[in-house]
């Protein structure tokens, strides 16, 4: 059995119009947001054994705060390329490339490829993905390259909005 977290990055800044999409930051809410879904996770038990992020800023920052959250290394998060603004597929090929020892990932992304993904993954619809959407997605398989359309079941889907009422 493993289990995949799929999460958008935190709310990101457009307060720099020269700065590129790719470079944009988080903006405030988005800084103060992350710590707490790092909290929640950290909560819920989560120990990440990876933890793979898009290259773009406003992902690598959010996976940053909430490794920091639940006691992983920033050290040890694996940058990719392909998971900037990528499709579901491409999302899902980094999914299966994920060693094989680990038990829990955690992927850092962007809409829609991201809940396209969760909606391809769980075979089932998904309302609403916002900004630091996190779906904890359980996987009966032995093997990361065994997962696709389907395999997926969706454990919880948090979102910064439900924590506040929690």
């Amino acid at each position: 059995m493993k289990q995949l977290l799929l999460i958008r990055h935190a709310k990101s800044s457009w307060d720099f119009p020269g700065a590129s999409d790719h470079d944009r930051p988080l903006n405030e809410r988005g800084g103060s947001d992350a710590p707490k879904m790092g909290a929640a996770l950290a909560q819920r038990g989560v120990s990440p054994d990876a933890i793979v992020t898009s290259t773009a800023n406003r992902a690598k920052t959010t996976a940053g705060i909430i490794a920091e959250g639940l006691g992983f290394s920033s050290s040890s998060i694996r940058e990719e390329r392909d998971l900037y603004l990528a499709s579901p597929q491409a999302i899902l090929r980094v999914v299966q490339q994920i060693d094989e020892s680990c038990e829990t990932a955690l992927l850092f992304g962007h809409n829609p490829g991201m809940h396209d993904a969760v909606e391809m993954i769980c075979g089932a619809p998904v309302d609403h993905f916002p900004t630091l959407a996190v779906a904890r997605i359980e996987l009966d398989i032995d093997y990361w390259g065994e997962v696709d359309s389907g395999t997926g079941l969706l454990l919880e889907l948090l979102t910064p909005r439900a924590l506040k009422t929690d």
